[in-house]
């Protein structure tokens, strides 16, 4: 299996509701960096898993849709935690959902999965795998 892996940051504000989250149930302001690896078995006529170009201008323009926002005003997240391993997968399917339309060109169909990887820090950081 062939891979590639291309990164983003992403900056946010959100809390969290429930006594688990303790300090975090208040308001505070959360940095990630944002890695998503794309796979497929074979390499495309090009010798490539995917333009690494175009997968790193994708994955900016999710990032971008939630970069710099207080999550807990975002309609679609009202009640919901966004802890990491949601933002992750909030994250990967919206980035399956280009590629499906053809953001990464014709060669992209043979993409089979990604990894979405959410770093919070250096020594904590949560994944969310989907097909393709």
């Amino acid at each position: 299996m062939f891979s590639v892996t291309v990164r983003d940051h992403l900056m946010v504000a959100h809390s969290f509701k429930g006594e688990v989250f303790g300090p975090a149930q208040a308001l505070h302001g959360a940095t990630f960096i944002v890695d998503v690896t794309l796979r497929r078995p074979e390499l495309d006529p090009d010798n490539l898993v995917v333009d690494i170009g175009a997968a790193t201008r994708e994955l900016g323009e999710v990032v971008g849709g939630l970069n710099y926002r207080n999550l807990d005003e975002v309609p679609e997240f009202a009640g919901i935690n966004t802890s990491t391993e949601f933002l992750a997968k909030v994250v990967a399917d919206r980035l399956a959902e280009r590629i499906v339309q053809g953001a990464l060109g014709e060669h992209a169909d043979g993409l089979t999965s990604m990894t979405v990887t959410l770093h919070e820090s250096h020594v904590a950081w949560a994944c969310y795998e989907r097909e393709l």
